[in-house]
């Protein structure tokens, strides 16, 4: 059979379409009839890409990636043939990223990913997830006695602003240091002078080791500031998936949902409630539900979510602060006149809840803690009462000791994380009832140096603490021991 005489070259079909709008950020283009949404598109004659967001049978929509300047009206738009993913590895930690994958630090050393993550994957199904059982320990004495969290869960952090809800997230980061939890923290549309504080003091923490900053500022683009939680969770799922823990932190959602809404009012979307789409549910909704504890044939990982979002007075029956509320396993409420009463962290223990709860306590943290929400919230009530009463029963005023205690023993400094003994060993001494005769003075004596002082005179009784992580009557016994000891030597009582 005679050969032809011309050879044929393969190539590549490709759609491609024609840029007809541009407005904020936002590019309509007619062509393009085969698209899915989050397919990735490419401006010709630039080094822009662009993310489909919405179509209909005359024209695509997509946001620009990046920068608008370059793209002009009847420049050709080329499809590629893949969703909107992120080439992910060991060398993102420690580094500074945007909501496109480009490093933003001053690190020179590329950015090299050895496996693609989708940035709008499906979250894992039933079958693939186990039940929550091991405690996530934040560092913050409040929140992992009276509102646990487990590896896996998902608990919203809510407040009016400035009140410290990013320092609790911050708190949780810097207490993951030695335990192996990758942390991912998502700065979406506050400003830039904010976030180099935070990166300084996770810098300070030494905490940047095993944490990876995705930025998307307030001068970033509308496109970025959407995309930062959803890439954030990409990277988080890398290390969920290879069998690891990991703690993604989203500060804040409120911003993220304004950016939304700016962006489907470009789209001329119909408004709903305040303005927002009809989707903004799901806007969230399948981003928390990528949360979660994975079985052991999927490698055992889990990623756990810290979304933070803001409230306007306290007020959280707003339209996106009610739907977080519901859509999450708990939430802890940052009250501002506590912060302004000086109770650090500012959490309200009335409004705060964890759905997951005691279950995932050791035995030890779960006995100390049994009563201490009953016993705060008892003595919140008798200082109301304290307004229209003078005169107090004995009765009641050893409860106003107690609940004074209680309430010094709960105030922490930002970025100090304190362990699960010390927990254990600070309210098994407020449960036994020998603080309450303690002076101020005295009980910052006493929790600045019996830590130490067990460990140098009870070795073997810390030693079984930490085995067992159970309050046994040896250990009990040693326990109470000590506290004589200490009281005598450090003349206190």
């Amino acid at each position: 059979m005679q050969k032809p005489a011309f050879n044929l070259e393969a190539f590549e079909i490709k759609e491609v379409g024609v840029v007809r709008e541009i407005k904020g950020g936002i590019v309509k283009i007619h062509g393009l009839p085969n698209c899915i949404y989050g397919q990735l598109i490419e401006f010709s004659g630039t080094d822009r890409k662009g993310l489909v967001i919405d179509f209909n049978d005359k024209e695509v929509m997509a946001f620009i990636l990046g920068d608008e300047k370059d793209i002009i009206l009847g420049s050709m738009v080329v499809s590629r043939n893949e969703v909107f993913s992120l080439s992910v590895g060991e060398s993102f930690l420690g580094r500074i990223i945007s909501a496109i994958g480009e490093p933003l630090d001053d690190v020179h050393k590329p950015l090299e990913g050895d496996t693609l993550c989708p940035v709008f994957r499906r979250a894992p199904g039933m079958l693939d997830r186990v039940p929550i059982f091991e405690q996530f320990f934040t560092g913050s004495k409040i929140l992992d006695l009276t509102i646990p969290i487990g590896k896996g869960q998902r608990e919203l952090i809510i407040g009016d602003r400035q009140s410290g809800k990013s320092t609790i997230a911050l708190d949780a980061i810097i207490n993951q240091k030695g335990k192996g939890v990758v942390c991912v923290y998502c700065w979406c549309g506050g400003p830039y002078a904010s976030l180099t504080k935070v990166i300084r003091t996770l810098q300070e923490a030494g905490a940047m080791d095993y944490t990876i900053v995705v930025a998307a500022s307030a001068s970033a683009s509308a496109g970025e500031q959407y995309l930062a939680p959803y890439v954030a969770a990409a990277v988080g799922e890398y290390f969920m998936y290879s069998g690891r823990h990991s703690l993604v932190v989203m500060d804040d959602l409120t911003k993220h949902a304004w950016m939304y809404r700016e962006l489907s009012l470009l789209l001329e979307r119909s408004p709903g409630r305040e303005a927002y789409p009809g989707d903004i549910f799901y806007l969230h909704s399948q981003l928390m539900e990528r949360a979660g504890l994975l079985n052991e044939e999927n490698g055992g990982g889990s990623m756990t979510f810290l979304p933070i979002v803001e409230t306007l007075q306290g007020d959280i029956t707003g339209y996106v602060q009610s739907n977080l509320v519901s859509m999450t396993d708990g939430q802890i409420y940052i009250s501002t006149s506590l912060f302004h009463e000086g109770f650090k962290p500012a959490v309200d223990l009335g409004l705060s809840v964890s759905r997951i709860g005691s279950k995932v306590q050791s035995k030890a943290l779960r006995e100390v803690a049994s009563t201490l929400r009953l016993d705060y919230a008892q003595y919140k009530e008798l200082v109301r009462l304290m307004r229209v009463r003078t005169k107090l029963s004995t009765e009641i005023s050893e409860k106003m000791r107690r609940g004074a205690t209680l309430t010094h023993l709960f105030v922490q400094e930002a970025h100090k994380p304190v362990d699960e003994l010390t927990m254990i060993v600070f309210f098994y001494a407020f449960q036994r009832n020998i603080l309450e005769i303690l002076s101020a003075d005295g009980l910052n004596v006493f929790c600045e140096n019996i830590m130490s002082y067990l460990k140098k005179s009870r070795l073997e009784v810390m030693k079984d603490l930490s085995e067992k992580k159970e309050l046994t009557a040896d250990i009990k016994e040693g326990l109470d021991r000590t506290f004589v000891d200490f009281f005598r030597e450090k003349k206190i009582v």
